[in-house]
């Protein structure tokens, strides 16, 4: 599967996506850090990449439509969440897609559950 990591990502999350067989890459490698919401959509819609952020404006469906891209998920995190609850919840979402498409979905990643939207 291929992926964007949004600009709240690390190079290090990628490593995490990487192991888990995907290619990664992130916002920062492309120097696209602080380009609009509009831009990153587009740019993940031409790549078709899936784009992984911690943006909750991604979750409007009318405005970011994830059948467009390679799909979106939001992981939403407490404020200021530590770098293990991120890992581990990179981790439940990895494990969750081996056994879901995720093209053309919107997922919701929170602790404990992972809501799915589809058209």
């Amino acid at each position: 599967m291929r992926f964007k990591l949004d600009e709240n990502f690390t190079v290090r999350m990628g490593a995490v996506f990487g192991q888990a067989g995907h290619d990664a890459q992130t916002v920062r490698d492309e120097m696209l850090g602080g380009a609009s919401d509009g831009h990153l959509y587009d740019v993940c819609c031409a790549e078709q990449r899936c784009l992984v952020t911690l943006d909750m404006d991604f979750s409007n469906p009318l405005r970011f439509d994830p059948a467009a891209c390679g799909g979106l998920v939001i992981i939403r995190v407490p404020v200021n969440p530590s770098r293990a609850l991120l890992v581990d919840m990179t981790r439940a979402l990895l494990a969750f897609l081996r056994s879901n498409p995720i093209n053309g979905a919107l997922w919701i990643v929170e602790p404990g559950r992972i809501r799915v939207h589809r058209e």
